[in-house]
């Protein structure tokens, strides 16, 4: 069993995750009783981050997790929270990976291949993702933020190379949205431990872990939320390429891919 505590992104307050393998059924999410699988088709928003969830419960912020799921190969899992959102942590997958390593989750010999025999496309307004078919998994990852070092810049991952620098990669965002967020009550977990922020003067809150680490958290993302089309995205024989992309056409990509499997 993996067990992690700590404070929730939105409300501040401390939350728990066990994680226990199971011999079945993909990842599964459960709260007071009630369980959810990690599907596309269930997440309820992606305002902010993503939540997954039904008329009963919800779980909020679940891509680092997936990410870190995926990473491992950890496929056949329970998620329990006790509390009311997954824990941030350091605002990356890193210490996730780091458990489920140590407790040796993966719970397929090898990752799971998944072949496509036509591209996949999303496009809204100025977004695009891009699906093409490929011998092993790729993505490239085009951000523009109003920073020196993120304004245009594309980024790429293959698999078999860097993991490190994607997983450990953390969420970010402006500094002065922050404090605008904190003053109404919101983003009350975000701090300069698990949160790069992005300065008007073009520097960062903190030292970053690896070059164009916030471009690489949009990798560790696209990966958590890929995860929810039932199969591991470390496993398709594709490259990506998404522009311009968030959470919301993540997961509408999900959903293509989905109907495609």
């Amino acid at each position: 069993m993996v067990e992690l505590s700590g404070k929730g992104l939105m409300s501040g307050e401390n939350s728990t995750i066990r994680i226990t393998k199971t011999n079945s059924g993909g990842i599964i999410f459960s709260n007071n009783g009630e369980q959810i699988n990690a599907l596309a088709n269930n997440v309820i928003s992606t305002s902010n981050f993503v939540v997954l969830g039904n008329a009963k419960i919800q779980f909020n912020l679940i891509e680092h997790l997936m990410g870190a799921l995926a990473f491992c190969n950890a496929e056949n899992v329970l998620i329990e929270l006790y509390g009311k959102e997954i824990p941030i942590l350091d605002g990356s997958a890193k210490l996730w990976v780091e458990k489920l390593q140590k407790e040796n989750f993966e719970t397929k010999e090898k990752i799971e291949e998944t072949e496509f025999k036509n591209p996949i496309i999303y496009e809204e307004n100025e977004t695009s993702i891009i699906l093409i078919p490929a011998n092993n998994f790729k993505i490239t990852y085009l951000v523009n933020y109003a920073h020196n070092d993120l304004e245009n810049k594309w980024v790429t991952f293959e698999y078999g190379k860097n993991h490190q620098e994607i997983y450990e990669a953390r969420t970010f965002g402006y500094l002065k949205d922050l404090e605008k967020f904190q003053a109404m009550g919101i983003a009350l977990g975000a701090d300069l431990e698990n949160t790069i922020g992005l300065k008007e003067d073009n520097t960062y809150t903190s030292p970053l872990r690896s070059p164009l680490e916030p471009a690489k958290h949009k990798i560790l993302d696209i990966i958590g939320d890929l995860h929810l089309t039932g199969k591991n995205p470390l496993g398709f024989k594709a490259h990506i390429i998404a522009k311009l992309a968030g959470h919301k056409s993540h997961i509408e990509f999900a959903k293509k891919i989905i109907k495609e499997l």
